[in-house]
């Protein structure tokens, strides 16, 4: 029978607690928090003793939240819908207008939250969840802290869950941590970050230390190199303002890719206590390579897409067509990297990062690629089908594992080909319906840290991609666009690779060259 990670028969609801929810009108709230809090009541992991306070501007009743939350949790869950479910968690939906820069927003919510308290039992635990602009971090944080909203006890706890981006650079990213914690402790906030909610990320250190064959071959000795692909076939869609202020190596390799390296690249933590798991992934960081300006010219590519047809035959405009988008735009929307590190572990072993926009697939994957086993025994046998070995984890759609290796064709000939052994999470454990959030929340109510992101883990991610910044920054790109909507980014990309006489692994077969 199919089984989940967060199921009621194998896990206990959260303590008491009421979520407060910044920004309660927004996208975010509609389609992720309310639909993840939908699946964690339908698995009855939430408390009887629970709440939901939204806050907003938007002038609304209690009933008004209530249906207007109804409406978008059926459009976002689909066939997961289930009435019973949504009248228990839909009669703990409140809702409070008011303005977030204003102290006395702050006044009405502690008595809000008092009264709460007393009729539902959240015993004073309080989820702060800030759906907003990052530059409103610090003033909710502050005006918090100066009603006494962030003071825990001994029989009470606070905490704030904060969006990504975590800063723009280096110096902006030091200054939000500063700021957060004037007011709160490092271990009440919560950085978090989508993709560790999924299963198939929190699953590649279950892969690598609970089986034997595995983890004796992760290392320099057997692993050729390391490559990570967060592939995006969208545009920038409605986010033109913000992202063409960000571009894709700050929109997603400090953040996605660099925690799919601190996971792939960590030594066994001692326990997955989260500050044991967080100090080793700040271990893998710290031996990163940062580049050195020459290094970038010939280490790290960018990109921008021009107008393309996309596989389904859909034509598609420019980047710099896009609604809020310079029409002379600079913002690169493909970024890939080489970078190393200087371990044990690690030595010699480059890992090739990628990702961008309107690429041909929509998909997220990590290929491990072995070195090369020595063909003197094969010297008389065809082998123009023997590729390396790959083991390659599939993160999203169709989550799973793959492992690619040689096999004798059939026949009187000593032949050799690649066969593909594949395991699908969906197969196995079910494909129940989730956001990617439900594991977060359901963490930060049980005050575990393990996948959310420390302050040193935001601050080690920026300076790695500084020096890239900052060579960007001084020489613009002139050849924008320079790769085709629905292509697999930029030429140079691929030589990135080539040059070091390998090849991009794609989703369609092992050996497919970019």
């Amino acid at each position: 029978m199919p089984t989940q990670r967060l199921s009621a028969e194998t896990t206990p609801p959260a303590p008491p607690n009421a979520m407060i929810i910044f920004g309660a009108a927004g996208d975010l709230t509609k389609r992720k928090l309310i639909p993840a809090l939908f699946h964690l009541c339908h698995g009855n992991l939430l408390p009887d003793t629970f709440a939901v306070v939204g806050l907003d501007r938007m002038e609304m009743d209690d009933a008004t939240f209530q249906s207007m939350m109804a409406e978008e949790v059926k459009r976002n869950v689909g066939s997961a819908w289930d009435a019973e479910t949504w009248a228990r968690l839909c009669e703990r939906l409140h809702y409070m207008q008011g303005n977030i820069t204003d102290q006395a927003t702050y006044v009405e919510l502690c008595e809000r939250l008092s009264g709460i308290d007393a009729d539902r039992g959240t015993d004073g635990n309080y989820l702060f969840y800030l759906a907003v602009p990052p530059l409103l971090f610090g003033d909710i944080t502050r005006l918090l802290g100066a009603v006494g909203l962030t003071a825990e006890s001994e029989n009470d706890w606070r905490r704030v869950i904060i969006e990504k981006p975590f800063g723009i650079d280096l110096d902006s990213a030091k200054a939000l941590n500063r700021m957060l914690h004037e007011t709160l402790d490092e271990d009440q906030i919560y950085r978090i970050d989508h993709y560790l909610g999924k299963e198939t990320v929190q699953n590649i250190m279950v892969f690598r230390f609970s089986n034997g064959f595995i983890e004796p071959l992760w290392n320099r000795q057997h692993i050729d190199h390391i490559q990570i692909t967060v592939a995006e076939s969208v545009g920038v869609e409605h986010r033109g303002p913000y992202y063409d202020s960000a571009g894709a190596l700050r929109d997603m390799i400090p953040n996605h890719l660099l925690v799919l390296l601190g996971f792939l690249g960590m030594e066994p933590p001692n326990s997955f206590d989260s500050q044991a798991v967080r100090d080793e992934i700040n271990k893998v960081l710290d031996a990163v390579h940062p580049l050195t300006p020459e290094q970038v010219l010939t280490n790290a590519v960018r990109g921008q897409y021009g107008e393309g047809v996309m596989p389904n035959g859909e034509k598609v405009p420019a980047y710099r067509s896009s609604p809020g988008v310079d029409p002379n735009s600079r913002t690169e929307t493909f970024a890939a990297l080489k970078l190393t590190m200087d371990n044990w572990r690690w030595a010699g072993v480059p890992f090739y990062l990628r990702t961008g926009k309107r690429l041909t697939a929509q998909y997220t994957e990590v290929v491990i690629q072995f070195k090369r086993a020595p063909k003197i025994m094969f010297k008389d046998a065809d082998t123009a089908q023997m590729n390396p070995d790959m083991l390659v984890l599939r993160i999203q759609p169709n989550e799973g594992i793959q492992m690619s290796f040689g096999a004798k064709i059939p026949g009187p000939r000593m032949r050799v080909g690649t066969v593909n052994m594949d395991f699908c999470y969906a197969d196995y454990f079910g494909n129940a319906p989730a956001t990617g959030y439900e594991t977060l929340i359901y963490d930060c109510m049980n005050g575990d840290a393990t996948l959310f992101k420390h302050a040193d883990t935001v601050e080690k991610g920026w300076e790695i991609v500084e020096s890239v910044q900052d060579v960007w920054s001084a020489l613009p790109a002139r050849d924008f666009p320079n790769y085709a909507a629905g292509t697999w980014g930029p030429a140079a990309a691929g030589n990135l690779l080539k040059n070091d006489g390998r090849l991009w692994r794609r989703i369609t077969t092992p050996d497919e060259s970019t």
